[in-house]
């Protein structure tokens, strides 16, 4: 998948107002209508300065955009980072204009299914008194808090227009109250905290989509959690008592004899909490002791002598 530098696409500045962003689409929309264009692939460049305008004619799509950095060039190979729009705070979601076929993969990457697609405004306007709109956000929490609920000060970044027309970010910072059990993809309501309603409506109210930080030791499938746990050779051979770490603490851990590397353990209910705990797993690696000094080696010419023992047999060669 390639990037697409959609200010290259329109002809325009990074920092050009959304007015000379449209006088730009407009003037290209014109040029390129296949209906009417003789200019050669007029109807690929009008999709693509659609797509584009798609994009930067939207104050949160275009500032979740730029936020990606300034070291992508158009064509160079591109996956988007982990959680990429974390911390975005953003009123709408999805696509707002046409049918996501339209588009590249490039935009379907960055604000298809996951941008916003989740939350839905149920507000309406009715007369001069109006409700606020729903905002939303996703927020990157440690696994622990999880296991034993926490209370975190976030800051959120939400896109706004300045008085001349420039996408700019407004930051705010809560307090919110992470509950024991949360897991990946959950929605935490504040209420009031969205967009402020008209006369006597009542405020929009603000949605965190919980996503947990990457873990040095565990990743997460719903409620269940798993770990690579490395054992030697004699401990997956004969069997034994190991140690295993949890969120919960340390544990031993019974290994059959004659497990093999890849050997899922089931630990019931030691996953994130709930009403229905998860599962954690540990997944046997065998880990071979380095062939470094004479002994060592001594050993491995012993094992290959004295065992009939051909890992490709499966093969069968």
């Amino acid at each position: 998948m390639q990037y697409k530098d959609y200010y290259a696409v329109m002809g325009v500045n990074k920092d050009s107002t959304q007015d000379e962003i449209k006088r730009a689409y407009r003037r290209l929309a014109r040029k390129y209508h296949p209906d009417v264009s003789k200019e050669e692939n007029a109807e690929a460049r009008f999709k693509e300065v659609g797509e584009a305008y798609e994009v930067l004619k939207d104050p949160e799509k275009r500032a979740a955009y730029d936020q990606l950095g300034a070291n992508w060039k158009a064509g160079e190979d591109f996956r988007p980072p982990p959680d990429w729009d974390a911390g975005f705070e953003f009123s709408g979601g999805g696509f707002t204009e046409g049918d996501a076929s339209e588009y590249s993969d490039f935009f379907e990457s960055l604000f298809g299914q996951g941008f916003g697609s989740t939350f839905h405004s149920t507000r309406r306007s009715s007369g001069f008194h109006a409700p606020g709109q729903d905002h939303h956000a996703k927020v990157l929490i440690d696994l622990e808090d999880a296991f034993h609920g926490a209370t975190r000060t976030i800051t959120l970044h939400a896109p706004e227009l300045d008085s001349r027309g420039h996408v700019v970010t407004r930051e705010r910072t809560l307090n919110v109250r992470i509950p024991k059990g949360v897991r990946q993809g959950q929605q935490i309501r504040l209420a009031g905290q969205g967009t402020a309603g008209i006369g006597q409506g009542a405020a929009g109210d603000l949605y965190l989509e919980i996503e947990f930080k990457p873990h040095s030791l565990y990743r997460v499938d719903g409620r269940d959690l798993y770990i690579d746990l490395p054992v030697s050779p004699w401990e997956a051979a004969l069997g034994a008592k190991v140690k295993l770490p949890t969120p919960a603490g340390v544990i031993d851990l019974t290994v059959p004899a004659g497990s093999g590397s890849g050997r899922k353990l089931r630990l019931k209910g030691r996953g994130i909490p709930g009403g229905n705990p998860g599962d954690l797993y540990a997944i046997l690696q065998i880990a071979l002791p380095p062939a470094d000094n004479e002994k060592a080696n001594a050993l491995y010419r012993k094992m290959a002598q004295e065992l009939a023992f051909n890992p490709r047999a499966g093969l069968g060669v």
